[in-house]
């Protein structure tokens, strides 16, 4: 699909390799959701099914870290182990294994530390320098043998393009690559950023439904990158929506090596925009990716919210939009129900005047008008029928009450949905 593109940010190739100062491996280490017959006893996957389970990103020197993570009350362990190693604001290895969360299992802490250590070895770090997390199947016992096994080799294949191993390695349900890599400019020197995202299930607003990963050259101190972050997953990662659910081992994670050799960003200032305005380009579009590959999906849907009397009520409005079922099922069949999205917007937890709502559909296929003044209009059903055949398609919702903005995006209900869903441990 395509980028949206930034004023002063240009899309590279290189995903989390892309910056300065960073390598990357993935290797097939034989984790597998369930006993695959004689296999299993070896802890190796059939030829059939291999792909890549354990990645590994490390810098080549410690860098400024700063993170997010899922607010759902059951938390993986790799993120328990993750927040202790990252209280002083530096690392300098991610390490992350699909296939298994390691969540929900009494010793997971114990697993996800493990991870941390033979990684260390490894690259001859010390251990709580070292992020690391996990994918798939929860309460399933890692098993840690297999990780062990592979660490050496893992170590030893890292290159400064490896970002595409890498990138395979932590996918799960995901059906298409999500990585982007941008440069732009701050104090004259061209910096870089770079980042891999795996997501398709589970994904719903709610902090940040995902696991993604972003490194980056530009030298900045650890509170103000994750000033920067917190503000910018607000509006992007966190205004997804595929099915309703938020998982338990979502993390963001970006690491500054300082690379590039800018005059440090220590404060919000101009440079500190550059470098907020190229986060947000990155997430933007990695948050697009996302929802385009929502497991069993077909179509990109945004829902831009204007008008609304503030900021924060417009962004109520659009994920009420984007969070429908109802709305997904119409996408998919390409009918245009204007009265699912009134119903939508009306059932938003914020106070507006619904008389003043107008509904829009649009894509590459035209626009074409919906509602006005929270009544459903009479419209072109052939020429809805050319907006919706398209790949990606817009919910436009005017307020007709002030300013304020928000996007949100997710994707159609397909029965695909319930086919992957209905034995994914298989």
């Amino acid at each position: 699909m395509k980028l949206v593109e930034l004023k002063g940010v240009t899309f590279i190739e290189g995903g989390v390799c892309a910056a300065k100062g960073f390598r990357a491996n993935g290797v097939q280490c034989g984790l597998a959701h369930k006993p695959l017959g004689d296999a299993a006893e070896e802890n190796v996957i059939p030829a059939a099914k291999k792909k890549n389970d354990l990645a590994l990103i490390v810098a080549d020197k410690e860098c400024s870290v700063a993170a997010v993570y899922t607010t759902n009350k059951v938390k993986g362990a790799p993120i328990l182990v993750t927040k202790e190693h990252l209280r002083n604001g530096k690392a300098r290895a991610v390490i992350v294994n699909s296939v298994n969360a390691n969540t929900c299992n009494p010793d997971g802490v114990e697993k996800a530390t493990k991870m941390c250590q033979l990684a260390a070895k490894s690259l001859g770090i010390d251990e709580n320098d070292v992020i690391v997390a996990s994918t798939g199947v929860i309460g399933q016992v890692l098993p840690i043998e297999p990780i062990e096994k592979a660490m050496d080799g893992l170590a030893e294949g890292l290159t400064y393009d490896g970002n595409k191993r890498a990138l395979e390695a932590i996918m799960t349900t995901d059906t298409q690559e999500k990585e982007i890599a941008a440069q732009f400019d701050i104090g004259g020197k061209t910096c870089t950023m770079g980042g891999m995202l795996k997501g398709s299930g589970m994904i719903h607003p709610n902090m940040a439904t995902t696991l993604t990963f972003l490194t980056t050259d530009v030298d900045i101190t650890p509170e103000m990158i994750q000033h920067a972050l917190d503000d910018i997953i607000k509006v992007t990662l966190n205004r997804v929506s595929v099915d309703g659910d938020t998982s338990t081992n979502d993390m963001v994670c970006i690491l500054a090596s300082g690379e590039a050799g800018n005059k440090p960003i220590t404060e919000e200032d101009g440079e500190y925009e550059k470098f907020r305005h190229a986060l947000y380009g990155i997430l933007m579009n990695l948050a697009r990716k996302m929802a385009r590959d929502g497991e069993g999906a077909t179509k990109l849907v945004e829902c831009a919210v204007k008008g609304a009397e503030s900021d924060e009520i417009a962004e109520k409005v659009a994920k009420s939009v984007i969070g429908s079922s109802l709305i997904k099922a119409m996408i998919f069949g390409e009918d245009a129900n204007a009265g699912r999205i009134y119903c939508a917007v009306g059932y938003t937890d914020a106070s507006f005047d619904i008389s003043k709502v107008d509904v829009d559909m649009a894509s590459a296929g035209g626009t074409i008008p919906l509602g006005r003044n929270g009544n459903v209009i009479e419209f072109s059903e052939d020429l809805a029928k050319e907006v919706l055949k398209e790949e990606e398609i817009q919910i436009l919702v005017s307020m007709g009450e002030g300013k304020g903005r928000a996007i949100a995006w997710g994707c159609d209900l397909t029965y695909d949905y319930v086919k992957i869903n209905g034995d994914y441990r298989s």
